[in-house]
């Protein structure tokens, strides 16, 4: 049984100057889906009945993607395979997206071939327009990515008139441009692969996880969820999702980015280490010999995968008494929490506690875990964390303000206290992936 089809889809883009700005017109462009050969080979013994098997890859259903431009012709599907539609981008930051459904309604299992996107852009295209399809959640479509009989895949089209700072990046006079953009779809052999999708925290792979928070897709993972990683001779730890949530104070001048957006924590105590082998608080957190540990010898025992995740992040951290010393910033991959990022002050007065004492207590937020704990300076032990299975002292990257030897941490009960930086405590860093 052979089949042989394939479609070529066309965009064409004209674009004029409109109020000293060029107007984007997409006319009549289509997206359609390909088939290269197919073949299957059947040998039957003996008397029975065989159902045919039946190939059929097509487009269903339509939807505009919110914060699109309204199109000046809805997408329509003709033969299930092509898709047509006109739109335009009047304005730099304009964009028109939707979504459609790539349907296995046959028989057989069926693989990506190829994605082919032609012409390229030039450099200086690029700086104004951008287009692509990937699926729905932003992960790229590969050669043998599955789309198994019966199954349904959301793709997403997206065209992006981009914002330039620079005026002369935009286009000087009507273009059009003529692309051709082909999905081939083949039966699927030992070599198909499904998609990446986002399924749990606790088992997918760190690629698609990473992939998952650069494209906001991550509604299948929770605050608390956990994940086993092997870090070599650091032996098998736990991380935990201890924040999601970018609130409005995160975007404040000054403000420690280490409690926004999605951040991992150890569940666990890693091993213990000196806050500072030279006994002091000064310089506070970036001069501290457990700021270079946790950004080399832990840093570097994490999985590749998980590494190419982790951004950079701007740390600010309180300082002690040191004549002269204000609030440190610094920029780790990892970082130890502060008292604020665990618990809040509860005792109503700020002339003690943890909000007079760390001095970089207003600077940053409780994490998402935490705050949803109820962890206080009076209710702790949802801060409790363990050392080989007994619970144990954690270190925080806060200075005692009133002290030029002392380091907050983590009792084994969850209480805040603190202590000298020369004592060997409990290494727990967290990280960010943006």
């Amino acid at each position: 049984m052979k089949f042989k089809r394939r479609f070529v889809k066309k965009f064409k883009y004209n674009y004029k100057t409109r109020f000293l700005l060029p107007l984007l017109v997409l006319v009549c462009v289509s997206l359609g889906l390909g088939y290269a050969y197919l073949q299957t080979d059947l040998a039957i013994v003996g008397v029975t009945k065989l159902k045919d098997n039946e190939w059929n890859v097509h487009f269903e259903n339509t939807q505009p993607v919110p914060g699109s431009v309204t199109p000046t012709a809805e997408p329509s599907i003709s033969e299930l395979t092509t898709v047509s539609f006109s739109a335009q981008l009047e304005n730099p930051g304009d964009k028109y997206e939707f979504y459609i459904d790539v349907v296995n309604s046959g028989t057989i299992d069926a693989m990506v071939d190829s994605l082919i996107l032609l012409p390229e852009l030039t450099t200086d295209q690029a700086k104004y327009f951008s287009y692509n399809v990937t699926y729905s959640d932003g992960i790229e479509i590969e050669k043998n990515h599955l789309l198994e009989a019966g199954s349904t895949e959301t793709l997403k089209v997206s065209f992006k008139y981009l914002e330039n700072a620079d005026t002369t990046n935009y286009p000087q006079a009507d273009t059009t441009f003529n692309v051709s953009v082909t999905i081939n779809y083949v039966q699927a052999d030992d070599n198909a692969v499904k998609p990446g999708h986002p399924e749990s925290f606790e088992t997918d792979s760190w690629n698609t996880i990473v992939n998952a928070v650069k494209t906001g897709n991550t509604s299948v993972y929770n605050v608390g969820d956990t994940k086993t990683v092997d870090m070599g001779t650091l032996g098998t730890h736990t991380l935990r999702i201890a924040n999601k949530s970018t609130p409005t104070e995160c975007s404040t001048t000054g403000f420690s980015q280490t409690a926004c957006g999605f951040v991992l924590e150890f569940v666990d105590i890693i091993e213990l280490y000196n806050m500072n082998t030279t006994g002091t608080n000064v310089g506070g957190w970036p001069a501290s010999s457990m700021r270079t540990y946790v950004n080399t010898d832990i840093y570097n025992a994490l999985p590749t995968e998980l590494k190419n995740g982790i951004t950079d992040t701007t740390v600010v951290s309180g300082h002690g008494s040191t004549a002269g010393e204000t609030n440190f910033t610094s920029t780790d991959k990892l970082y130890l929490l502060s008292t604020h990022e665990v618990f809040e002050d509860v005792d109503g007065n700020t002339s003690k506690g943890i909000d007079r004492y760390d001095t970089a207590y207003a600077n940053t937020r409780q994490l998402d875990y935490y705050k949803g704990l109820n962890v206080t300076t009076s209710s702790y032990s949802g801060a409790i964390k363990q050392n080989n299975g007994s619970n144990a002292r954690w270190w925080l990257r806060s200075a005692r303000s009133s002290a030029t030897a002392a380091f907050y941490y983590v009792g084994s009960s969850g209480s805040c206290g603190s202590y000298s930086a020369i004592n060997p405590d409990g290494v727990s860093p967290a990280f960010r992936i943006v």
